[in-house]
């Protein structure tokens, strides 16, 4: 059979992952990227807000923590609702949807005058910013042609430090310049997402999702721009494509799908690694900029060394984007979680502004590394017809720890200090390193589009 008659009578999913890297997958990954940034840079903001509002409104440790707790659980909500609503509306319009709840949110906390309504309202920014994550890392993943699907997620989550970054360049120069800094970080954290709104709209449905959905001429649309791109000459459809039975159509079945016998192990072991990777990160690093300032460092440089440590982010990124492809999808998750867990029980017992920030460092390093493995291994677990919905689940779950983490962590302060706390988060990190190896590996496979 000839090239072109190959590409004729191969499905649009073959046809995805067999194209070159071109100008449209940089569009997807990059404008998926911003909403990912987005939701990096609001909780990034609210761990330095947290510290500044503690001091000005004299806020007790329990209330302080449910100002980071109440977006959370949000974000649980938001997570496993976003996944069904993907499923079953697309991943685009979901999409739009959450940047929408989280831009006014957001701009409305700047307003706020007293703790109940800020409460609200980052319940509010918690329900947007849960959908966005999941949804964001199946969209791109079924865009991405096999052979570097995992690097292109890797790269996804890399906006993360992006955000993370801003978060923390507003912190050091916004928030501590006057009372109403903390004010002004809302508020320059509601500006980008009228852009990222604008930038959504403007990008393609999955095809994948179309061609699940029969709307064949939709996908086929999608692929050939991608295709036009590449430089792929065009080839005439042969009949309509044969799409496999789906593995879920209904809500029920879906969730139901998530426990049957070919997906429950995975999904028990992607539920308890997010459930813990979620309760380290963000009992760590809500808590950093205050847990500084109760060790005896100002506000100001607090904050510059959450910025320093914030910068190694990046090239934990950059280091697992390449792990990725060559160790495989098990192997790199694993080893940045054991690094996660050496990085905690040093900086627990870091003395010496030196010795915080190299300790911070690493565990920016290694924990931002495994986050990315896990975004890139999560939509591979499930096909097509319940992907969302099966990352969407696993992140809610993971945003439960998210809940409990800063509630635990002022008694656990209490109780033993930083190196306890943190030997706490090390435990946790190496149970989710062991429970990686219950994953399945798709390091290269096509994704299963049933």
């Amino acid at each position: 059979m000839t090239d072109a008659g190959t590409r004729a009578s191969s499905t649009l999913s073959e046809r995805l992952d067999h194209l070159p890297f071109t100008r449209k997958h940089l569009r997807v990954l990059t404008g998926s990227g911003i909403g990912w940034a987005l939701d990096a840079m609001d909780v990034g903001l609210i761990s330095f807000i947290i510290a500044a509002l503690a001091a000005q409104w004299s806020l007790t440790p329990t209330e302080a923590s449910w100002i980071a707790s109440v977006g959370f659980v949000g974000m649980a909500i938001g997570a496993s609702v976003g996944g069904l609503l993907a499923d079953r509306f697309g991943r685009r319009q979901v999409f739009a949807l959450t940047l929408l709840v989280y831009g006014l949110a957001t701009g409305a906390s700047a307003l706020v005058g007293g703790l109940a309504a800020l409460l609200v309202l980052r319940f509010l920014v918690g329900l947007g910013l849960g959908a966005e994550l999941p949804v964001a890392s199946t969209y791109v993943s079924e865009f991405a042609p096999a052979r570097m699907r995992g690097r292109l997620i890797v790269i996804l989550e890399a906006f993360w430090a992006v955000g993370w970054t801003l978060a923390a360049l507003i912190g050091y120069f916004v928030i501590p310049t006057s009372d109403d800094g903390w004010r002004w970080a809302f508020a320059l954290g509601a500006i980008p997402a009228a852009y990222a709104l604008i930038v959504r709209w403007g990008l393609p449905e999955s095809a994948r999702w179309l061609e699940r959905r029969g709307r064949f001429s939709q996908a086929e649309s999608v692929v050939r721009t991608f295709e036009d791109a590449g430089g792929v000459p065009a080839v005439p459809a042969v009949g309509r494509p044969t799409v496999p039975p789906p593995a879920a159509t209904s809500l029920g079945e879906r969730l139901g799908a998530l426990w049957s016998a070919e997906f429950r192990v995975r999904t028990a072991c992607l539920w308890l690694v997010w459930f813990c990777v979620n309760f380290s990160y963000y009992g760590a690093f809500i808590w950093i900029p205050s847990i500084l300032v109760a060790q005896g460092y100002d506000l100001v440089r607090s904050f510059g060394f959450t910025l320093i440590i914030t910068l190694a982010q990046l090239p934990g990124y950059a280091v697992a984007a390449w792990l990725i492809e060559v160790w495989g999808r098990r192997a790199t998750l694993s080893v940045f979680l054991v690094g996660s867990a050496v990085s905690a029980i040093f900086f627990g017992t870091a003395a010496g502004a030196g010795a915080v920030i190299a300790a911070g460092m690493a565990l920016s390093f290694f924990n931002l590394g495994a986050w990315g493995a896990l975004y890139a291994v999560t939509p591979e677990m499930y096909p097509t017809s319940l992907r969302a919905t099966g990352s969407g689940w696993a992140a809610g779950v993971g945003r439960i720890a998210s809940i409990v983490a800063p509630l635990v962590v002022p008694p656990l302060l209490v109780a033993g200090g930083a190196p306890v706390l943190f030997v706490v988060f090390a435990v946790f990190f190496a149970i989710a390193a062991t429970v990686a190896w219950g994953l399945v590996d798709r390091r290269g496979v096509a994704l299963d589009d049933r």
